[in-house]
């Protein structure tokens, strides 16, 4: 099977693909949790946040939507996803901004997420380009931190809006009281429909990564495994059997483990190709059926990782395969 090449990091993928999967959370968020009068949007629809020229520069932002209202106005919000301090940063958004306004003569809105108060609290610095006192640009991001992105304790309040329930939880996955944060999302996800449930539910263990938020993600997944049928959570639960059967097979050959392993791997493969169909169709996406059957067939776990996140924004299935 051809490859697709991962663009990012798995947890800087969820710290913004979230918002990919409910166009309207970044609106209300922005109202919610920064208090601003943003405009209500007639429509939001997904733009290619590919911004390279013909020319050898790429530009490439995480996540780019486009925001039409009833007016006649629009705007582009630009999501970025930041984990830690990048001196590279700041000239690369004054060019995003520029780039966008110039090429779709809409207004460009920066939004930056982070994990930590440090990396919020510089990734707010307002970027001033030109002499002092009059610069010729000012950059001024709006940023989503900890430091001002309530943490949600409430399993009623989570279940209402699982999209923020989940953005605040990987927001907070840094917190001293990540534990009761991850368990209230984890109730949350309980009373909502399966898919719902599968979707959440993966896009935090994947923005939680391998952290120690992340492993009691993995444990309240393990103890709420009938809940949830996410590749995510079937992982948990090939690993807790695993661990189990462990213990008995210590004289087992080399050969039994590695048929085990493959075993699982194909499991896992069949699943997330499932998922990623499953996502085509629920986005009313129409999928021929030799790419139908190349996707079931696949049992590259990375190829098919890159297709679960395409599948999320791409408008036609051949998008899948772009970059093979």
């Amino acid at each position: 099977m051809p490859s697709v090449q991962r663009m990012v990091g798995s947890s800087h993928e969820a710290m913004h693909r979230i918002f990919q999967e409910d166009l309207t959370l970044i609106t209300r968020a922005l109202r919610k949790l920064l208090d601003i009068p943003f405009p209500e949007p007639e429509t939001i629809s997904p733009v290619s946040p590919d911004l390279t020229e013909i020319k050898p520069l790429e530009r490439r932002v995480d996540t780019l939507l486009r925001l039409d209202m009833n007016d006649g106005s629009g705007y582009l919000l630009a999501i970025e996803a930041q984990g830690k301090k990048d001196p590279n940063k700041p000239s690369s958004w004054a060019s995003y901004l520029a780039h966008l306004y110039a090429k779709y003569r809409l207004p460009p809105v920066l939004v930056v997420v982070c994990q930590d108060k440090a990396t919020a609290t510089w990734a707010a610095e307002p970027i001033r380009i030109g002499i002092p006192g009059q610069p010729s640009l000012t950059v001024r991001p709006l940023v989503r931190g900890p430091h001002n992105v309530p943490a949600i304790f409430n399993v009623e309040a989570a279940a209402r809006d699982i999209p923020l329930a989940a953005f605040s939880a990987l927001t907070h996955g840094k917190d001293p009281d990540t534990a009761a944060i991850l368990e209230t999302l984890a109730a949350a996800l309980k009373t909502v429909d399966d898919d719902t449930a599968t979707l959440f539910s993966e896009f935090t263990g994947i923005g939680l990564g391998n952290t120690p938020a992340g492993q009691i993600w993995r444990d309240l997944m393990t103890s709420y495994a009938s809940f949830f049928r996410s590749p995510f959570a079937e992982e948990v639960r090939e690993e807790a059997r695993e661990e189990g059967r462990a213990e008995g097979r210590a004289e087992a050959r080399a050969e039994g483990r590695a048929e085990a392993e493959a075993k699982a791997r194909a499991a896992r493969a069949e699943e997330r190709a499932q998922l990623v169909l499953k996502i085509l169709d629920r986005r009313g996406i129409e999928v021929p059926a030799y790419m139908r059957q190349a996707i079931s067939g696949c049992q590259d776990l990375d190829v098919l990782g890159g297709w679960l996140d395409r599948a999320l924004t791409v408008t036609t299935a051949g998008e899948l395969f772009a970059d093979a």
